[in-house]
C-alpha cells in the first residue's frame, strides 16, 4: 500500500530480493560478476555524459537475505513458481475477514515471528513484501547474498556474539517468559529520546533507507535525482533522503551521521558510493559505527537498476559480505509518508515499562 498512515513503527529483520548468476561460486572465489551494463550507445544518459539513474524503483521482493542452507544460488523455475505459491496462498490467507469475536492473545503474546508477533500488529491489508523472487538473465536467485558463496551473513566476531547476548534479558522467574532484543542499559524505556529511531518515526526501519538499502514490509520505492555534484536517494518509508556528494571526501570522523556519509565517483558506467561514520544509532544488524559500505549502482537496461553492496566491519563480522538485487523501475507515484499520526507505538512502549517496573517492585515486596 501507498501513502499508509502507520499506528506503530517496529525494527524488523525482513527479507530482500536479489538478482541471479548462473552457478553457485565455489568457498574461497571471489563473489560472481554482476550483469554486465547495457551497451553505451543504448544508455540513457545526463548532461554530463554520465549514465541518467534518475527514476522511481519499487525494490518489493521475497526473495530473502540469506540462503537456506544447503540451497543452490539459482533456483529452478519450478521450484522458484512453488515458493511464490505459498507466499501467495499464506497472503491470501492473512487477507481473510477476522472475526470480531476472536480471542485476545495470551498474556507474553502468542509466540509468533513478523509483523503480527507478540501481542498481534499490523495484518496483510498493510503489507506489500512483493510477489515474485528476482529473476536475473531468465535464472531465480535463492537469496541476496553472493559472497560468501554460501549465501550466509557471515559468522559474528567474539565481541559481537557479546554485544548481542547484553541486550537479551535474562529471567530466574519460571512463569516468565524471557524477553529476546530487551534492552538491559539503565533507562533504556524511561524516556522517548532512548528509542531507537524506528520507534520514534524518525528514520525506518529494517535498513529500508540504507545503506546498504533493503526492502522491508511495505513503502519499497526509492528515487534518484542526479546532478553533477550531488545524487539524491529518496526512501518512501519516513522519506528518508540520502544525499551523496560527489569527487569528495569523507567528513572527519567526528561528524557522524544516521545514514553515514556517502561519498561517489563514477567507475565507467558505474556509480559507486562509499560510505563511513555512522552513529551508534543506526546499527546494521548489530554492527558498531565503523561500519563501511561500499554500493555499486549499474544501469542494465532501460527499466533496471542492478544494486550491489558490500559490507565491513571488523568489529562485527569475521569477514566482508556481499549482496546484490535488482530495482526495476516504475510508474507508481511516491505519496506522502505520515508516520507519527496516530502512532501509539512509543507511548504504549514506554507505558509498559512503567507497569512492569511497578510488577517487580511489587515481586521484591512480597519477598
Amino acid at each position: 500500500m501507498r501513502g499508509r498512515i502507520l499506528t506503530a513503527a517496529g525494527t524488523l529483520a525482513l527479507g530482500l530480493a536479489v538478482a541471479g548468476l548462473l552457478t553457485t561460486p565455489a568457498a574461497g572465489q571471489a563473489p560472481p560478476r554482476g550483469p554486465a551494463p547495457a551497451k553505451a550507445g543504448a544508455l540513457p544518459r545526463t548532461p554530463d555524459g554520465h549514465p541518467d539513474l534518475q527514476g522511481v524503483y519499487d525494490i518489493a521482493w521475497i526473495t530473502p537475505l540469506e540462503r537456506p542452507a544447503n540451497t543452490p544460488l539459482v533456483l529452478s523455475d519450478d521450484e522458484a513458481g512453488k515458493l511464490e505459491g505459498t507466499a501467495a496462498q499464506r497472503r491470501a490467507l492473512g487477507d481473510a475477514p477476522i472475526r470480531g469475536d476472536r480471542a485476545a492473545p495470551p498474556v507474553g503474546g502468542d509466540g509468533s515471528t513478523g509483523a503480527a508477533g507478540g501481542v498481534g500488529g499490523y495484518n496483510t491489508f498493510w503489507i506489500d513484501p512483493g510477489t515474485r523472487y528476482v529473476t536475473v538473465d531468465g535464472q531465480k536467485r535463492s537469496s541476496l547474498i553472493i559472497d560468501p558463496s554460501d549465501g550466509r551473513v557471515p559468522a559474528m566476531t567474539p565481541e559481537a556474539q557479546a554485544r548481542v547476548a547484553s541486550v537479551v534479558r535474562p529471567t530466574s522467574d519460571e512463569n516468565e517468559r524471557p524477553d529476546p532484543g530487551l534492552e538491559t542499559a539503565p533507562g533504556a524505556y524511561d524516556n522517548p529520546e532512548r528509542r531507537p529511531l524506528g520507534e520514534r518515526c524518525l528514520m525506518g526501519f529494517g535498513s529500508t533507507s540504507g545503506p546498504p538499502a533493503l526492502p522491508v514490509l511495505y513503502n519499497n520505492l526509492h528515487q534518484i535525482v542526479q546532478t553533477p555534484q550531488y545524487i539524491m536517494i529518496f526512501n518512501e518509508m519516513v522519506h528518508d533522503a540520502r544525499v551523496v556528494r560527489m569527487n569528495s571526501e569523507h567528513l572527519p570522523r567526528d561528524v557522524r551521521k544516521w545514514m553515514g556519509d556517502s561519498i561517489g565517483h563514477w567507475e565507467g558506467d558505474t556509480l559507486v558510493v562509499d560510505t563511513t561514520n555512522f552513529t551508534d544509532k543506526t546499527r546494521f544488524r548489530g554492527s558498531t559505527d565503523n561500519l563501511h559500505v561500499v554500493e555499486r549502482f549499474t544501469r542494465v537496461d532501460a527499466n533496471t537498476l542492478m544494486y550491489r553492496f558490500t559490507v565491513e566491519d571488523p568489529a562485527t563480522w569475521v569477514r566482508p559480505w556481499t549482496a546484490e538485487y535488482p530495482w526495476p523501475a516504475t510508474k507508481t507515484n511516491v505519496y506522502e509518508y505520515a508516520c507519527h499520526e496516530a502512532n501509539y507505538a512509543l507511548e504504549n512502549i514506554l507505558r509498559g515499562a512503567r507497569q512492569r517496573d511497578r510488577e517487580q517492585a511489587k515481586k521484591q515486596t512480597n519477598k
